[in-house]
């Protein structure tokens, strides 16, 4: 079932739901204004501490990261170097797993992941090599922490599940990062997704996405504003579930997203070698919230939690230095942010080199890519 509230309500203790502003002295032994009540949402709290401006209603923020893959991150690299940027203010994640461009003997999808470890190497960046992780699995289990925000040039950017407030953008606004400059935007209003209840099993976290979607899509329930996930639902959600909600909130037309954090989020952070990620965050206690308008149950009905399944953790190496292959924060000066690299068929495979040399197969050959970049060595794949 969801319940949309119309009208804007409280949240008492980050639990009870109070419709009736007359009744919150009762409920918190004191009179609270529409402001004050608003300052009692995480988003809140978040963004206040990446504000520059000094004033909460028109922000001018700073990320603690950026994040982009190889369909984005070329051109994005290239405005800011066109622009002046010496090199990356933030860690800035540079990953290889969203090309799909096809040219027949060529070097395309090679030739842009290429730039990307030569722009790491001469700005500092953190580079993750292709087949080694998707954009949103390595950040979160990499660069999210509880009370951060990243931005990102894909629009799945969402985190909200690890206690970040991610934003997917266009590549423009990664750019001015990259040169000094501000997100500024007016203060996003907080829509609450209150969960009750525990799903059964048989439908998993894109069937309660779905119901979302569908429930405030059309009227424009969400857009532009935070989706704050808040109740005594969210304790029974494992943390992949949550994660699995969370990267769909996108397609409500919202801005951003944000979770309460507990336990399961210190155990996923944990498991991930960063424990000192994780805070408690979650509505402040003793503070009631303003504009918290959707409220989402999970008893029974069509929602349903999945039979428990193992968790894939991916395994990969973080290499301080000059070698490449692996995911590696890299820095240096006098590297060249350009690219020259070399390409050549597969001869040690003969099926590969006989499909390459006819007509039917040319468009299978497979190359390989040299990387040339001074000061390391990118060796071609067996």
């Amino acid at each position: 079932m969801v319940k949309l509230y119309d009208g804007g309500v409280y949240l008492v203790n980050g639990r009870e739901i109070v419709t009736d502003p007359a009744a919150l002295p009762g409920k918190c032994g004191r009179n609270v204004t529409k402001e004050e009540a608003e300052q009692g949402t995480i988003a809140y709290g978040i963004l206040k501490a990446h504000n520059e401006s000094g004033d909460m209603q028109n922000l001018r923020m700073r990320f603690d990261s950026l994040t982009s893959h190889d369909i984005t991150y070329v051109g994005i690299i290239q405005t800011a170097r066109a622009s002046g940027m010496k090199k990356f203010p933030m860690p800035y994640v540079l990953t290889n797993c969203h090309n799909s461009l096809c040219a027949v003997g060529g070097t395309i999808n090679e030739d842009d992941h290429m730039f990307a470890l030569s722009a790491a190497h001469k700005y500092g960046g953190i580079y993750v090599p292709t087949n080694m992780a998707v954009i949103h699995s390595y950040n979160r289990e990499m660069m999210s922490g509880c009370g951060r925000m990243i931005l990102g040039s894909d629009s799945h950017t969402r985190y909200g599940a690890l206690g970040t407030l991610a934003v997917g953008e266009g590549g423009g606004e990664l750019a001015k990062q990259l040169v000094g400059r501000t997100y500024d935007v007016a203060r996003p209003g907080v829509v609450a997704i209150y969960l009750t209840g525990k799903p059964r099993d048989g439908v998993g976290p894109q069937d309660v996405a779905l119901s979302i979607i569908g429930a405030v899509y059309a009227k424009g329930y969400v857009k532009n504003k935070v989706m704050e996930f808040v109740g005594p639902g969210v304790a029974n959600l494992p943390i992949e579930y949550r994660n699995g909600i969370d990267v769909m909130t996108t397609e409500t037309t919202c801005w951003s997203s944000i979770w309460e954090t507990d336990q399961n989020t210190k155990d996923y952070l944990t498991i991930h070698g960063r424990p000192e990620a994780f805070k408690a965050a979650e509505a402040r206690r003793g503070r009631v919230l303003r504009r918290m308008r959707v409220r989402r149950s999970l008893h029974g009905g069509m929602y349903h939690r999945p039979a428990d399944a193992p968790q894939l953790h991916l395994h990969h190496f973080r290499i301080e230095g000059e070698r490449g292959g692996h995911p590696a924060r890299v820095s240096g000066e006098g590297q060249r942010a350009d690219h020259r690299c070399e390409a050549r068929p597969d001869e040690q495979n003969p099926r590969r080199r006989n499909l390459g040399r006819s007509g039917i197969g040319r468009g299978l050959l497979r190359w390989h890519v040299r990387q040339r970049v001074r000061g390391c060595g990118y060796p071609a794949r067996p």
